[in-house]
């Protein structure tokens, strides 16, 4: 197929290389152009402007948050104005609901599709092609972007026509992600503070109980202390937190451990964690316990 890509940080630069590998015509634009370049040696095209993306099949967006996505979508020189009649915008990124709903809305009334197909994994993931996608949007807007979901995942998870359902699906599994690393940061400090070896610890809950990816990877990062450099910045994990609040409060639904966990964000960049990784909140927790040398 013939696409644009648009927005090439830790994760899209990934995924563009993957469209590339899997033998499609990319075409990428980013604001710092040189971003760009070890895709342009793997055979990717430069684009000068948005506009210049949007030329092919399908464009597709890995853009930090809603403002971005406006900017390129909606702006004098977006995908709204510039992308053929009947061809797809792909939004990759974790966005609001709300500006899901708002694009859908506005490329139909112009004849042309959306499906939102935010994804899960690290930049490591996005490398292997190892993601999981969650795509939401029309049948026949699904079946076209089945390539190109191919050469980024490992598997697509479709969550029917609505766009928006696919961007709830993807801030509540952020939400889950951030109480794990909440829920270890705890129990870390619990057992560390009675003398336990914390390496020992993780050991045996991810081979018992919580023997799963997400417990393996952000108990490492935890024990470690290993959050720089970042593969997921702690500015968006406070970003992806307000979304799930934002969508909880839309349908009145109380989520306390949301509220929770923005606090820690809050205190953690009040604190210079900027850079650090959202993993980081974990940190707070053995604070509070009074472990010495638990300055963030």
């Amino acid at each position: 197929m013939q696409v644009g890509f648009i927005g090439l940080g830790n994760m899209g630069i990934g995924m563009a290389a993957n469209l590339l590998k899997a033998g499609h015509d990319v075409t990428v634009y980013n604001r710092t152009a040189s971003k760009a370049d070890a895709l342009l040696k793997q055979g990717a095209k430069q684009a000068a402007r948005v506009a210049d993306a949007c030329q092919g099949d399908a464009v597709l967006t890995m853009v930090a948050d809603d403002l971005a996505l406006e900017n390129v979508a909606l702006g004098d020189d977006g995908i709204l104005r510039h992308l053929g009649k009947h061809e797809i915008h792909i939004s990759l990124s974790t966005v609001s609901v709300a500006i899901s709903q708002r694009l859908t809305r506005a490329h139909a009334e112009r004849g042309q599709r959306f499906v939102a197909a935010p994804v899960f994994g690290r930049p490591e993931a996005a490398a292997a092609g190892k993601l999981f996608i969650v795509a939401a949007g029309e049948d026949d807007a699904l079946d076209a972007c089945v390539p190109l979901f191919e050469a980024m995942g490992q598997k697509t998870f479709r969550f029917g026509r609505n766009p928006g359902d696919a961007n709830l699906v993807k801030v509540s599994g952020n939400f889950l992600i951030t109480c794990v690393i909440e829920s270890l940061a705890e129990v870390m400090a619990l057992v560390g503070k009675a003398g336990l070896e914390p390496r020992q610890y993780l050991d045996f809950l991810t081979s018992t109980l919580f023997a799963a990816p997400v417990y393996k990877t952000y108990g490492a990062m935890i024990v470690e202390k290993k959050f720089e450099p970042a593969g997921f910045t702690a500015p968006l994990g406070l970003k992806d937190n307000r979304l799930v609040i934002a969508a909880a409060e839309a349908l009145r639904v109380p989520m306390p451990l949301a509220s929770l966990v923005h606090d820690r964000f809050l205190a953690l960049l009040a604190q210079g964690g900027e850079s650090l990784d959202w993993s980081a909140i974990s940190q707070l927790a053995a604070r509070d316990a009074g472990e010495p040398n638990k300055e963030v």
